[in-house]
């Protein structure tokens, strides 16, 4: 069974390595697609393929940049961090101790609640949600998804009850929780508390490995962030671990590990940022960084700034402006300034973003781009802008995690609105060791106490 687990090894996504590859302007080589053709569908447990498959990964890392590539990247931890243009004023965090843990708290809550809404149609296409949303009468959206639906629309959307994730029993239909279940996007969360509560705000990307190990799961990690596990016990430290045999280094792990850093550093975008580039230089790269340090800033932002293109604005201020990230980013500004309407955004995000390809589904620019879409056109609203972390597909639980999270330290936990709040019971379950069952109150409370209220 174990062969069978996604993201153990070389072989299983070698497309998505060459596809990877062209996306950061490798100059790649008929020899080397040819290579990869011919290892295409070899058995995981092949000992000479999987030697081959860390062979290819180890020659396409080497390959040349084209000439012409338009970008500038860089991957280096200083050089990464001198690129940010980090030229945005912002006003410092002036409010009181209960408000600063109302606004921690709200963006606790409303991240787990924009996660319930996305996690039992994760994977789903964007017609199919759609098409259950219309005809389970949650459309547009204002409650979470339920399984209690006429046998016809079940069977039509395919709408099971079993298999949640993590060894859940049932899927996470609102009829089926009676707290935030367990998600990836909540145990990093947990897992950066634990992390800065333990060995600091002065944490180093192998203080980031250490906790991973000591407090993580391997089967409880996906993508980029498994593969960087396996690396870890290899003793490939950071940033080779980060780069061996990963294909997902740019995807949206990273990203969603960024809320935390965002919470301790109220208005403070380039500490936070900081942070989370030394959080993920463990298993991303280059835009995979960016998505994470593009979101912590932009929740250390929403604590001082009520404007939305300001708050993403900071946000782009502390990644470099060369990046792809970037431009995407800047894209949906100018549409938006010139008058153009969601429709259009999701258009320029599928010219370049095909959500029925696995790398273009998880990548960090696709949803980094649907989250920015959710925060310019949600009109701060909790409903309408976690609808648009859902309704166009890629990967929901993530981004409306993402857009919760920023608009519930915006608006603070007393004003979120209570048939969002209210389901979760203040009850998060994690799969981080040890913690079990939590109190999402008591979690905040644990963040509040880290914040640093004074700009750097």
């Amino acid at each position: 069974m174990l062969l069978h687990q996604p993201w153990m090894n070389g072989l299983a996504d070698l497309e998505i390595e060459l596809r990877q590859a062209q996306d950061e302007g490798k100059a790649l080589t008929d020899a080397i697609k040819s290579r990869a053709e011919k290892l295409k569908g070899m058995a995981a447990n092949d000992r000479h393929a999987l030697h081959e498959a860390i062979a290819l990964y180890r020659d396409v890392q080497t390959l040349p940049t084209i000439p012409d590539y338009p970008y500038i990247e860089p991957e280096g931890f200083s050089e990464i961090l001198d690129a940010r243009p980090c030229q945005i004023s912002l006003p410092q965090w002036k409010g009181e101790k209960t408000e600063l843990y109302d606004r921690i708290y709200g963006g606790w809550l409303a991240r787990c609640c924009g996660c319930l809404l996305g996690q039992p149609v994760e994977g789903w296409r964007s017609q199919r949600i759609l098409g259950l949303l219309k005809e389970s009468g949650n459309y547009p959206i204002h409650t979470y998804f339920t399984s209690q639906l006429p046998s016809e629309v079940r069977e039509r959307y395919d709408v099971s009850d079993e298999g949640g994730p993590y060894g859940a029993e049932k899927k996470s239909w609102i009829n089926n929780v009676a707290c935030m279940p367990e998600d990836d996007d909540t145990n990093y969360t947990v897992l950066a508390l634990r992390l800065v509560e333990k060995y600091g705000r002065d944490f180093t990307p192998e203080d980031v490995a250490e906790c991973w190990l000591s407090s993580l799961p391997l089967l409880h990690t996906c993508t980029a962030e498994r593969i960087a596990y396996l690396n870890l016990c290899k003793l490939y430290l950071p940033p080779q671990s980060a780069l061996f045999c990963n294909p997902y280094r740019e995807w949206i792990g990273a990203q969603i590990r960024a809320d935390l850093f965002g919470y301790i550093n109220p208005g403070d975008p380039k500490t936070a940022s900081e942070m989370a580039l030394r959080d993920a230089y463990i298993s991303h790269t280059k835009n995979g960084i960016y998505g994470e340090m593009f979101v912590a800033a932009m929740i250390a932002a929403a604590f001082v700034v009520e404007d939305i293109p300001t708050i993403i604005r900071a946000g782009l201020d502390m990644i470099p402006p060369q990046c792809r990230l970037a431009e995407s980013i800047r894209l949906l500004l100018f549409l938006k300034e010139k008058g153009a309407g969601p429709e259009d955004a999701i258009k320029a995000i599928r010219e370049h973003w095909d959500e029925n390809n696995p790398h273009d589904w998880c990548h960090v620019i696709s949803n980094a781009m649907l989250v920015t879409v959710g925060l310019l056109y949600g009109e701060k609203d909790l409903s309408a802008s976690l609808s648009f972390g859902i309704l166009y597909g890629f990967d929901t639980d993530c981004n409306a995690a993402t857009i919760g999270s920023i608009l519930g330290v915006l608006w603070g936990a007393k004003k979120l609105p209570a048939h969002w709040t209210e389901p979760l019971h203040d009850r998060l379950l994690s799969g981080v060791d040890g913690l079990g069952s939590v109190a999402i109150s008591h979690l905040a409370q644990r963040t509040a106490d880290l914040a640093k209220v004074s700009p750097t």
